[in-house]
């Protein structure tokens, strides 16, 4: 699986064990930066770099890390077919993926240890869809949500 990764500057102290959690999981690296500390760097220019390696199918899932990691959900979030969402713990990080088609994790490097993130990466990267009927039948209407607003269904 190819993973992309992207931190701003709150971030991005912890990149380096998320890209190690990423690589000992088996995984490739799709690193879309920062690639050095930069106080002015923002986390929206994270999340659309990250968003658009999975849009454009260049990244089969995205890692973002903030400061709180709800930003860089928010923005990726924005990007159609992105599905993206803070988890500081495995088992929302697993139950994201299994029940929701989650593709894009987000941390935040203030709120949550260098292990910890370690951990809740690996286990966002082993989970896989259940493909189950009512979580089929939620993200069809999640995905209906996305179509409308991309269409104009909002505007009338």
């Amino acid at each position: 699986m190819i993973v992309a990764i992207g931190a701003d500057h709150a971030g991005y102290p912890l990149k380096p064990r998320i890209m190690a959690a990423i690589v000992d999981a088996g995984h490739e690296i799709f690193d879309v930066g920062a690639h050095e500390l930069e106080p002015d760097d923002d986390y929206p220019d994270y999340a659309r770099l990250v968003g658009t390696a999975i849009a454009h199918g260049n990244a089969d899932r995205g890692v973002l890390v903030c400061g709180s990691g709800v930003g860089a959900a928010v923005a990726a979030c924005k990007i159609p077919g992105v599905r993206a969402s803070v988890a500081h713990d495995t088992f929302s990080a697993r139950q994201g993926v299994e029940d929701d088609d989650l593709n894009v994790l987000a941390l935040g490097a203030r709120a949550i240890g260098p292990e910890l993130a370690a951990e809740v990466t690996t286990a966002f990267l082993a989970a896989r869809f259940s493909d189950a009927e009512r979580h089929t039948r939620r993200l069809a209407k999640v995905i209906e949500i996305e179509h409308d607003a991309l269409t104009g269904e909002f505007d009338r």
